[in-house]
């Protein structure tokens, strides 16, 4: 069974979830966009349904699909998020941003009523950092980010386009990923980051998934906190 498929699966039974009428946080990234086809075929069958997404990326795929769209000014709070992750561990912490809107993803997240985690059966780890950390940066605190996050013990690199240019953000933030090795307390960490001048925000989802759907064959895992 390919990682797609069970990407796949995990996004529909999610999809399955939205209520008419619900306002729903639509993520960003390779799972969420199976979730988001699922969730315009509903609408399309008559579900009511307003979704705020997490990127430009996104809001472009969701229109496509047919869904109706709002913003977090008219609607601040959320009845259910749906959205992907890079690592799942047995307490459902997270490692988000590979696909560099946790900003935005976050915000949803803590907004929402529900966080439906969606993933393939390779994303749930016994430990956070074998994907590298993503943190968002003001442009103008780069260097001093990117020394304190390095005196902290991680292997730090500016994310870049394919091109080779700066990756930027939908914030107009370049992403340093950081490789800390195994997060052996990643609510501790966490407040480091977040206390660091210059840093905006950092992958660590710590406290945000209500329960996980995950991919894992031909079947679907519900996964809640341990």
């Amino acid at each position: 069974m390919s990682n797609e498929k069970e990407k796949e699966l995990a996004g529909r039974a999610a999809a399955k979830l939205v209520k008419d009428g619900d306002i729903v946080g639509l993520g960003t990234g390779s799972t969420a966009y199976f979730a988001i086809v699922a969730l315009g075929e509903r609408v399309k069958a008559g579900l009511k349904i307003t979704g705020i997404p997490t990127s430009n990326k996104t809001a472009e795929l969701a229109q496509g699909a047919g869904i109706p769209l709002t913003t977090l000014d008219q609607h601040p709070s959320i009845d259910i998020d749906i959205d992907g992750a890079d690592e799942i561990d047995p307490r459902m912490n997270l490692t988000k941003g590979g696909g560099g809107a946790l900003l935005r993803e976050k915000v949803i997240a803590a907004a929402s009523k529900k966080m439906v985690v969606i993933a393939d059966s390779a994303k749930l780890v016994s430990t956070l950092g074998r994907f590298p950390l993503p943190v968002e940066v003001v442009s103008f605190a780069r260097a001093v980010v990117e020394n304190k996050i390095a005196g902290l013990g991680a292997s730090v690199k500016w994310r870049a386009r394919p091109d080779g240019s700066l990756y930027i953000t939908d914030n107009g933030n370049p992403i340093l990923d950081c490789s800390f090795g195994k997060i052996e307390d990643p609510p501790a960490l966490a407040r480091t980051l977040s206390d660091i001048p210059g840093v905006v925000e950092h992958g660590l989802f710590i406290g945000l998934a209500t329960v996980a759907l995950v991919g894992k064959e031909n079947s679907v895992k519900e996964i809640g906190p341990t």
